[in-house]
């Protein structure tokens, strides 16, 4: 079974509460799930939230609509993670984060069936970027996540799930890297800031009224007819995140 674990809380510490930010009268966190039903190699779709008060709002937002839900640690995101899987069992999990409401579920799916058809024990189009940053995704065997879970002590590891799986010294896990034919990896996406959500808000205000699936190349190409809204969240550090953590890392 595949299962798609969709990391979102709705403390952010750059953009508190984006996951419940309005898209077209939708919260953000609504709309990406939207993208991701279209998904064809999924069995299953959890949303992965913490047991934080502040996250009951999205307890409450996926009991509403019937969308399944898993609460876990706060912080220790992998261990989120690693309960979750214990509960729904997958043979393989599909790592999403909250911050990527122009998703794309064919990239997810392609994706899945690379990792698959090529019995990879990790897969991923983010050990080499070419792809727009927010249309990150990881997938990687339930017998990974569990070694992850008992071996991983770094802060980096605990809270982004997946670095002692990709870093590991001893090099007995086969990692599938899915790289995109153009690379667009200068490309941002993703909704950390509020200068990121106004990016993102226009590409819905422009586009999903015409398609509700509207694709990478939809995006694109209207970026390419408006450039100044390209440029309006090119200032911000890729993994930004990731990068404090690895600081947090040194202090220990």
């Amino acid at each position: 079974m595949i299962i798609a674990f969709l990391q979102a809380r709705y403390s952010s510490s750059r953009l508190p509460g984006k996951v419940m930010k309005p898209l077209l009268n939708e919260p953000m966190l609504i709309r990406q799930l939207e993208r991701l039903s279209i998904c064809r190699t999924l069995d299953k779709l959890v949303v992965l939230t913490s047991i934080d008060s502040s996250d009951n709002v999205i307890e409450e937002e996926c009991s509403k609509r019937g969308i399944t839900f898993f609460r876990g640690n706060l912080n220790d995101v992998l261990d989120r993670f690693y309960q979750g899987a214990v509960v729904y069992n997958p043979n393989h999990i599909v790592r999403l984060t909250g911050d990527c409401p122009l998703i794309d579920p064919e990239v997810v799916d392609n994706i899945v069936k690379f990792h698959i058809l090529n019995g990879f024990d990790y897969t991923s189009n983010t050990l080499e970027p070419t792809f727009p940053d927010g249309l990150d995704v990881e997938v990687f065997k339930r017998e990974l996540l569990i070694e992850a879970w008992k071996k991983a002590t770094l802060p980096s590891q605990r809270e982004h799930v997946t670095p002692y799986m990709y870093l590991n010294e001893d090099n007995k896990y086969t990692l599938g890297s899915y790289i995109n034919n153009i690379d667009l990896s200068h490309l941002r996406w993703t909704v950390d800031t509020l200068d990121d959500f106004m990016f993102v808000e226009s590409i819905y205000s422009n586009l999903y009224a015409q398609n509700p699936s509207f694709s990478t190349e939809n995006i694109i190409n209207f970026i390419s007819k408006n450039n100044e809204l390209a440029t309006i969240n090119q200032s911000y550090i890729r993994n930004e995140g990731y990068l404090k953590s690895l600081q947090a890392d040194k202090k220990r």
